[in-house]
C-alpha cells in the first residue's frame, strides 16, 4: 500500500486529481482522461458547488483541480489526456489546468489529443500510455 497511482475519466479524472493533491504522500503519480480542470470557474461548477457546499467559495478551493494544482501542486508525475474534438472542452477547461502546472513548474503532461472525443474509445486509445506511465512511477527507486 505505499506504492499508489490514481487516475479517472472526466469527472472521475476530477476527483484523481483533488484527491492526489489533497492528500500529500499518498500517491506516487496521477493521471486523468479529459478531466474537469476548473469547476470553479464556469456556470456548471458554480451551480454544483453552491448546491453541495454552500456560497462560500473558500470551501470550494480543495475541490478544484486548478486552484488545487497552483496552491499546493502534487509531489509526483502527473498525465492528462483530453481530445481535441471533446464536446465539453469549454467546460473541461484544460487551459486553467495546464497554465497551472506551468506556473508551478510541476512534473507532468498536458496531452491534447486531436480528434479525440469524450468516449470510452478515447479512454480505452491512451489508457497502455496512463498504465506505462502509473508502472513507471510505481516501480522507481
Amino acid at each position: 500500500l505505499e506504492r499508489q497511482s490514481i487516475t479517472g475519466h472526466s469527472m472521475g479524472g476530477h476527483g484523481a486529481l483533488t484527491l492526489a493533491m489533497g492528500r500529500p504522500g499518498q500517491y506516487r503519480s496521477v493521471s486523468a482522461f479529459s478531466p474537469i480542470c476548473n469547476p470553479m470557474g464556469s456556470n456548471w461548477g458554480q451551480k454544483q458547488f453552491t448546491s453541495y457546499l454552500g456560497d462560500d467559495q473558500s470551501l470550494w478551493k480543495p475541490h478544484d483541480a486548478s486552484h488545487q494544482m497552483q496552491e499546493v501542486g502534487f509531489d509526483g508525475p502527473v498525465l492528462i489526456d483530453t481530445g481535441t474534438q471533446d464536446q465539453f472542452l469549454d467546460l473541461l477547461k484544460p487551459e486553467t489546468l495546464a497554465f497551472a502546472m506551468a506556473k508551478r513548474r510541476q512534473d507532468g503532461h498536458l496531452r491534447m489529443q486531436k480528434g479525440y472525443d469524450h468516449s470510452y474509445f478515447f479512454v480505452s486509445s491512451f489508457m497502455e500510455d496512463h498504465v506505462a506511465f502509473h508502472a513507471e512511477a510505481l516501480y522507481a527507486d
